[in-house]
């Protein structure tokens, strides 16, 4: 039998992948990693459910304890960004660097295997023509999870297997209860980790930022109000900016130097490019020629039409077929085409 380490969180989607792989013969290993103390779906509620699987399912578990590279890499990156202005993105962060990098080495070191799974919504195809691994959108465009696995390198997507990519949503509660598994009612999990753990991204930010106040301004620098910190603020943001006027006001920029919140109206919050840096090339060699393409510049958005321009240290410069609105720092740029994911990166400060 074809040995698999499975990524297992505690929710339904690992545990069905999990279920899915037994099912087709494999020797299933359930692997999951201890990111952080207190509740959330991956932490301690996550671990227990987990172990509930592998036990129905007549599988080992193993626990690997991660906390301090999930420390290092994601709560002090997002510290250290929003005290600067920026909004950064965990999860891009965390799928390489703390849950799919650390998973395929144990998956080789420990237990002698060379394949590992998870539950996202995506799909890899590998492409003899040019030899490379493609990662793709999953069917379920509405769980589509590709946006936040751009910067997987192609050791990492030639390991993976993504059972649930070709499936939909309903499809997976459906296989859940046919085989019984106790999670197949659970509840989603809406928030980042972080998030749930804390109750809201202002009060994890809270526990490592103190208050600071400074000036609310517009574009001339007419002071307009009062806030208790910039890292309490993103851009595009609307609601909650505590002032009055006659138009609604966005956050166009986050100057932490001068501890300023800068609004203005919707144009202001508009732009027709914007660069991208520690950009991953995922299924195509970096381009040496400006590309046409399709990119999101959040998880949510819809994709829109760019012409991708290739930079020296691993930056792009991306120019919208129409100007785009709240481009945010420390969010990603991901361009598509088709379903097909082309690379992606990190949107910078603005000049």
């Amino acid at each position: 039998m074809k040995k698999v380490v499975v990524g297992l969180s505690g929710g339904v989607d690992s545990s069905t992948a999990a279920a899915i792989l037994h099912n087709q013969g494999y020797e299933v290993v359930g692997l999951t990693l201890w990111l952080m103390k207190g509740k959330g779906q991956c932490c301690s509620e996550g671990m227990i459910d987990a172990a509930n699987i592998c036990e129905q399912l007549g599988i080992p578990h193993q626990v690997v304890d991660i906390r301090d590279v999930f420390q290092t890499n994601i709560v002090d990156y997002l510290v250290a960004g929003y005290s600067v202005g920026i909004t950064p993105l965990p999860c891009s962060q965390c799928n390489k660097t703390v849950k799919f990098g650390p998973m395929v080495q144990y998956a080789r070191e420990e237990l002698g295997c060379d394949r590992i799974a998870t539950g996202h919504y995506a799909k890899i195809n590998y492409d003899e023509a040019t030899g490379r691994y493609q990662l793709l959108r999953a069917v379920d465009r509405n769980k589509d999870q590709s946006y936040f696995l751009y910067d997987l390198s192609q050791d990492l997507l030639a390991a993976t297997v993504f059972p649930l990519g070709n499936m939909q949503k309903a499809d997976t509660r459906r296989i859940a209860a046919e085989y019984g598994l106790a999670t197949a009612d659970k509840p989603e999990s809406q928030d980042l980790c972080l998030v749930e753990s804390n109750g809201s991204m202002r009060a994890f930010l809270d526990k490592y930022l103190a208050p600071k106040k400074g000036d609310i301004v517009d574009t001339s620098g007419k002071v307009l109000g009062q806030h208790d910190g910039v890292h309490h603020y993103t851009i595009g943001q609307r609601k909650g900016l505590g002032v009055a006027a006659a138009e609604p006001l966005y956050v166009i920029e986050l100057d932490a130097v001068n501890n300023r919140v800068i609004v203005g109206d919707r144009t202001k919050a508009t732009q027709p490019e914007c660069t991208v840096n520690r950009v991953n090339w995922v299924s195509i060699a970096e381009p040496s020629t400006p590309i046409h393409a399709e990119v999101q510049i959040r998880y949510r958005s819809h994709p829109t039409p760019v012409t991708v321009i290739p930079l020296e240290n691993s930056r792009v410069r991306l120019v919208f077929d129409e100007p785009q609105f709240s481009i945010t720092p420390g969010q990603a740029a991901v361009w598509y085409e088709g379903d097909k994911v082309l690379g992606g990166g990190i949107i910078e400060q603005f000049s």
